[in-house]
């Protein structure tokens, strides 16, 4: 398998191209990460509000509780004060409520942050990096196999020239009909070097 061109600048240019492709991947990761961290800190006022509801809940409860012993009126002062208790526990709910809002906003947050940048990327560069693996490795099998390799690589070499170069090369155009051995060295040599492969 060739993951890279055998030419040294283009192998050079491939080898950035992939150490670009993981930085930034890396790089939306600690984005992501750091966003989530300061998303996460606005949980602080909800964690307010629980630890408030909670402790007004106790105090109501335990002034609730010291109220049922007083004659006469113990039971209604108790009653009034656990519907404090019962307003204590929707502050409470309230700040759940918001604690887990803010929770859910920092995971779709980080998957965006992550996976927008990360799909762009690799719907640009992954296809293209994978059709020039998979034809670098043909044309390396192709270029060990002899004559008949280096005739399919100067039959590719005529197919995906552009129609003014096949104007300038036309004497190797029909060296290659003719089975010229040079014209066919000459044509495969052309498709290697497109590939960054030599010779």
């Amino acid at each position: 398998m060739k993951l890279y061109a055998e030419e040294p600048g283009r192998r050079t240019r491939q080898a950035v191209a992939d150490l670009v492709v993981v930085l930034l991947i890396a790089l939306a990761a600690l984005l992501a990460r750091e966003v989530r961290d300061r998303v996460l800190e606005l949980r602080g006022p909800g964690n307010g509000l629980i630890t408030a509801g909670n402790d007004l809940h106790n105090t109501f409860a335990d002034a609730a509780g010291k109220a049922n012993g007083i004659p006469l009126v113990g039971d209604d002062v108790a009653g009034a004060l656990n519907t404090g208790s019962s307003a204590a526990d929707q502050l409470t709910a309230a700040g759940q409520w918001q604690v887990e809002a803010v929770e859910g906003l920092a995971l779709w947050v980080t998957i965006a942050l992550v996976a927008l940048p990360t799909t762009l990327v690799l719907i640009v560069w992954l296809p293209r990096r994978f059709r020039y693996v998979r034809e670098a490795s043909a044309a390396a099998r192709l270029r060990s196999c002899g004559s008949e390799g280096h005739d399919l690589l100067a039959l590719r070499a005529l197919v995906t020239s552009s129609l003014p170069r096949l104007a300038r090369t036309e004497g190797l155009a029909t060296g290659w009909r003719a089975a010229d051995p040079d014209a066919v060295a000459a044509l495969a040599a052309t498709e290697l070097r497109r590939l960054g492969l030599d010779p």
